[in-house]
């Protein structure tokens, strides 16, 4: 049996979460504002309400912050990405849609994504973001008929190839303005992910 005090978290648990919710909310605003490089602790701590040792309680300087403020926000979102089925009738559709909200999401952001993604970014980002959509890939083909996705290339090389080309292709579009809306960036990427497949399948037949 579950106790209240087993199903809650601790009050500390609490408050480090509310804390550091507070501190990438503030970092979020600031960063539309201005460039990362010319945030300080100090103009974080004062959005979020927190004194600076609460802030160094929590992360080394700005830019941790901002790596654990995008990491999260990478994460909730390709957990929430309408996945299509690779075997579904309606497969463009559904991965178009997914595309859609995912170049949707990077828009509300943008200047958080191009600090972190850009030239002067972190690595540490890029690479989690690849990782993450390498997964997603690689579940979606191991879960396929194999009959319409066969393993011509390893699976985990279609996944690594996929998530590299699709972090260029938002890259250069976080870095070029986000001049195209993400439903347009989604019509004009879904077929360049997909190539790959059509024209192995071309080539068998």
């Amino acid at each position: 049996m579950v106790t209240a005090r087993e199903s809650n978290p601790p009050s500390s648990d609490r408050r480090v979460r509310r804390t550091r919710s507070a501190l990438a909310r503030a970092l979020i605003e600031l960063v539309e504002e201005r460039d990362l490089s010319r945030i300080s602790v100090s103009d974080v701590a004062e959005a979020a309400g927190v004194s600076r040792s609460a802030f160094y309680d929590h992360y080394r300087d700005v830019h941790e912050l901002a790596e654990d403020a995008c990491t999260a926000m990478i994460d909730n979102l390709i957990e929430s990405l309408p996945g299509p089925g690779l075997d579904s009738p309606d497969l463009a559709q559904e991965a178009i849609s997914g595309l859609t909200a995912f170049f949707g999401s990077l828009t509300e952001h943008a200047g958080l994504y191009r600090a972190l993604l850009g030239p002067e970014g972190s690595a540490r980002v890029a690479g989690h973001i690849r990782r993450r959509l390498a997964g997603v890939v690689r579940e979606r083909l191991a879960h396929a008929d194999a009959g319409l996705w066969p393993e011509r290339v390893p699976h985990d090389v279609t996944a690594a190839f996929t998530a590299g080309a699709l972090i260029g292709v938002a890259v250069d579009w976080i870095e070029g303005g986000c001049s195209r809306t993400p439903a347009e960036m989604a019509e004009v990427t879904w077929p360049l992910l997909n190539a790959q497949y059509r024209i192995n399948e071309t080539g068998d037949s």
